[in-house]
């Protein structure tokens, strides 16, 4: 029988967005930490309020009681070379390693509009075969890299970045070895035009990290005709919490424990703090999580 042996973590998203300050800017990261633990969180995700010294932080999570799920980082390998990518990595490596993180969430930045305002069509993309074959190439030795260093790439697809769509999803996956994992977003694979659970069967071998994140499709519908830029849409509420849009989490958590997933369950909505209150939503996210991991494993039993 296959082992689904998941754990419950929160990015701080909820209470302060990192690609736009000004959304729970005011919020010290205390708050963050004492209300993520309170709902029954088993660790975070890292955000631009955290410490970046290796002991610095395992104090702080110490003090709280909490793990250290992962962190992100901006990668730019459709840029710049494996070993310059591999030089630039060290200090957030190291970070992740000694605090007992075992993935790496690799966003691709270079060229990406997630952050500037600009319409979402008008995303980078890889226009040739050779492009995609020489990133993937660096993404083999960067995340080989990683790995002898006990932290396995999450590849995350991502809004306004190279890799977006399902077909890109499928294209990274057949040139890439299983030394890049791959990050499965439910929120951000929707918005992008794709069938969750469909990317998820089809990539489950190489998913090493979830983020839980729903969609309210009249949002993303709107976002696409009135060609808003990422951060419009974020701010316009087309993300929220499991359980308070469309996504199938019901049938993703299925997925994922017949497939035998183990690894880290991430709430990550970016929403603006002021209409969706952080305790109430990141309440919503884990409970509704929660019941359906017991519901899974109580049928296993």
């Amino acid at each position: 029988m296959s082992t689904f042996d998941v754990r419950i973590g929160i990015n701080p998203l909820s209470w302060m967005n990192d690609d736009l300050p000004s959304l729970g800017g005011e919020t010290p990261l205390s708050v963050a930490l004492t209300e993520g633990k309170k709902i029954g969180y088993d660790g975070f995700e890292l955000g631009n309020k955290f410490p970046r010294e290796p002991d610095a932080l395992k104090k702080l999570l110490g003090d709280y009681d909490l793990a250290l799920v992962s962190g992100w980082y901006s990668g730019r390998l459709a840029e710049r070379s494996a070993e310059d990518e591999i030089a630039a990595v060290g200090p957030h490596l190291e970070l992740l390693a000694k605090n007992g993180a075992t993935v790496m969430v690799y966003g691709e930045v270079a060229d990406s509009i997630q952050g500037s305002p600009r319409p979402l069509y008008q995303r980078p993309r890889f226009f040739s075969e050779d492009r995609w074959t020489e990133y993937a190439k660096r993404l083999n030795t960067f995340a080989e890299y990683t790995l002898s260093k006990g932290v396995r790439v999450a590849y995350h697809h991502h809004m306004g970045a190279y890799v977006e769509t399902p077909a890109d999803v499928d294209k990274l996956m057949s040139l890439t070895n299983d030394s890049v994992g791959l990050l499965f977003d439910a929120g951000h694979i929707t918005f992008a035009g794709g069938d969750p659970l469909v990317v998820l069967d089809k990539h489950i071998g190489r998913v090493c990290h979830v983020h839980c994140k729903d969609v309210r499709p009249d949002i993303v519908k709107l976002a696409r005709n009135r060609n808003w830029s990422f951060l419009d849409s974020v701010i316009n509420g087309a993300f929220t919490v499991p359980g308070d849009g469309a996504v199938d989490f019901p049938s993703i958590i299925a997925r994922l424990k017949r497939h035998g997933y183990s690894g880290w369950l991430v709430v990550e909505a970016e929403q603006d703090p002021v209409i969706a209150t952080s305790y109430a939503y990141a309440e919503k996210g884990y409970k509704t999580l929660r019941a359906l991991v017991d519901q899974s494993l109580q049928e296993a039993a």
